[in-house]
């Protein structure tokens, strides 16, 4: 009993906090509109940004590597097919590190994925930005919940 609570603690302490700033992520995104953008369904431009990457509206709560169109790498593709679909915790570990979320993910260590920029700091409020940037959010639902299908958060 008490090497489980032990245990629960310390997975407590590993797990980031995901109640975050969207406006924060706002002034973060800046550095992913080089290749990002946020366009929205009726093709109004949130954040006007590159076509390198998919249009990340709505990407929380999507399969991943799904958006219709787009060129993902054989990384995203296995991801997707796996059943990865993207939560607020995983955006925030798939940003932070792409090649080895993907491969942690796969268990397939030669998958590297398109997007070579690693976030070092404030992932989770980029996610929280993303998050506000849904369908869902204009109606207060949670597209993971939803089970929206989508794109993944990358070039990849």
């Amino acid at each position: 009993m008490k090497l489980t609570m032990i245990a629960l603690a310390g997975v407590a302490f590993a797990a980031p906090a995901f109640a975050q700033d969207a406006s924060v992520g706002e002034q973060e995104f800046r550095k992913c509109k080089a290749c990002h953008m946020i366009q929205d369904d009726a093709g109004t431009d949130i954040v006007k940004g590159g076509k390198t990457g998919p249009n990340l509206y709505g990407v929380v709560g999507r399969a991943a590597g799904s958006q219709e169109g787009f060129n993902y790498s054989d990384a995203l593709i296995a991801l997707g097919e796996a059943g990865e679909v993207w939560t607020e915790e995983d955006l925030a570990a798939y940003i932070t590190d792409p090649n080895a979320f993907v491969q942690e993910k796969t268990g397939d260590d030669s998958l590297k994925t398109k997007m070579t920029f690693k976030m070092r700091k404030n992932q989770a409020d980029v996610v929280a930005f993303l998050a506000a940037n849904s369908p869902d959010a204009a109606a207060g639902g949670d597209a993971a919940a939803d089970g929206a299908e989508a794109e993944a958060p990358a070039s990849n």
